[in-house]
């Protein structure tokens, strides 16, 4: 039989429904290639002893801002590269850098370092594009973006924007601003995610939205309403909305922190894995001993600090970001959520590969897909992360 790349015995691989054990797994020039009985004659030219422990299609991360003491918005190509491999340690093969709300020219070097940092980064988890948050975003649910920046939707500025970069996937914004719906509609013609995001938006204004382009709520429940008040009279929320659209996606927080187990359950309990992505929304403290750290780029970003398994503000009156990496979200999710653990995969490989249009080569353990794996024990501490068929990371 033809010499194969790389065989990974002894494990369990999870696949979105169940696990399958005794098996297998070949990959070759970067690409699963086939799955056999675990009894096999044919030979390797690298063999990876899983040793009882699961193997998993690799973590997709769709909102992520920084990790490993470095944030996207720092500018800087040792940032990119930083964060990629912090995340990969912490099981995710692929994220989309995230921005916060900033000035253009401040924006357009991060284009130009993603280009940069996409040719170096071969030792992290792999970008998929660029998520831009913001700047068309609620005052009042602006969160910790800086609300200098905030502002409304205009044509001749979001078309400056994405004419200068081809790299942006998907972009969050609060669908109620003045020209947010023909906003939506021009992201869809392009291909780009309309995310909901830091809103006010009622259900009317929702379901509009949905029907202009807008099938994504970033992170349900941070930055948005729920049941609300306008003249006496009650309103359904953003949190209303997603559930009352089956085919609205929500992206959340799975940290335990953000959500507390209840909402987590809700959650699910709605939507189901199918349509719910989790997310780390990790900022540069995501790996990072507690302490004093900053929230955006190191020049001009927000001081917080980091206790709890959270960021917040300084005097403790909100929370400023995520520290969650992809395996705490999984074994929140089965530890709080009570999901099952093909399940809570799931939602952090197939559905947001689903979500982002590259499910044909992401985001489950298939023949012909990338070999992008993560090997955990059973408290979901990683082992191992495979990026395309080469190890990049080993405890």
């Amino acid at each position: 039989m033809k010499k194969t790349s790389v065989r990974i015995i002894n494990g369990k691989l999870v696949t979105p429904h169940q696990i399958l054990e005794h098996k297998t797994l070949w990959i070759e020039e970067g690409k699963i290639a086939r799955i056999t009985e675990t009894v096999s004659d044919a030979e390797a030219a690298q063999t990876i002893d899983a040793r009882g422990h699961y193997v998993a299609p690799g973590f997709i991360d769709m909102h992520v801002h920084g990790g490993g003491g470095a944030d996207f918005m720092d500018g800087t190509v040792e940032a990119f590269l930083k964060i990629a491999e912090t995340h990969a340690k912490h099981g995710t093969t692929s994220l989309m850098p995230t921005t916060l709300t900033s000035g253009k020219e401040e924006l357009y070097k991060l284009f130009d370092t993603y280009k940069e940092a996409e040719i170096l980064n071969t030792h992290g988890a792999e970008f998929l594009g660029i998520h831009l948050e913001g700047p068309y975003f609620c005052y009042n649910q602006r969160g910790a973006q800086d609300p200098r920046y905030l502002r409304n939707p205009d044509p001749a500025e979001y078309s400056e924007i994405l004419n200068k970069c081809d790299a942006i996937k998907r972009w969050s914004v609060a669908p109620e601003l003045p020209g947010a719906i023909e906003f939506g509609q021009v992201l869809r013609n392009r291909g780009i995610i309309a995310s909901i995001a830091h809103t006010e938006a009622v259900y009317e204004e929702v379901v509009t939205a949905f029907e202009n382009g807008y099938s994504l709520v970033t992170h349900l429940y941070s930055g948005m309403t729920g049941v609300t008040r306008r003249n006496a009279y009650r309103y359904a929320g953003v949190v209303e909305s997603a559930y009352l659209l089956p085919n609205m996606d929500v992206e959340i927080i799975a940290d335990g922190v953000h959500l507390p187990a209840p909402l987590l359950r809700l959650i699910y309990q709605i939507k189901g894995a199918g349509h719910i992505a989790l997310t780390t929304d990790a900022m540069r403290g995501s790996g990072m001993p507690e302490g004093p750290s900053i929230l955006g780029g190191k020049a001009n970003g927000l001081p917080v600090i980091i206790e709890d398994g959270v960021a917040k503000l300084p005097d403790r009156s909100s929370f400023a970001g995520s520290v969650a990496t992809g395996d705490r979200l999984v074994r929140t999710m089965i530890s709080q959520a009570g999901v099952s653990l093909p399940e809570a995969v799931r939602m952090i490989t197939h559905t947001p590969a689903r979500i982002l249009g590259i499910e044909n080569s992401k985001g489950t353990i298939d023949i012909g897909k990338d070999a992008d794996l993560v090997i955990f024990d059973n408290d979901i501490n990683i082992c191992e992360t495979i990026i395309n068929g080469k190890s990049i990371y080993q405890r």
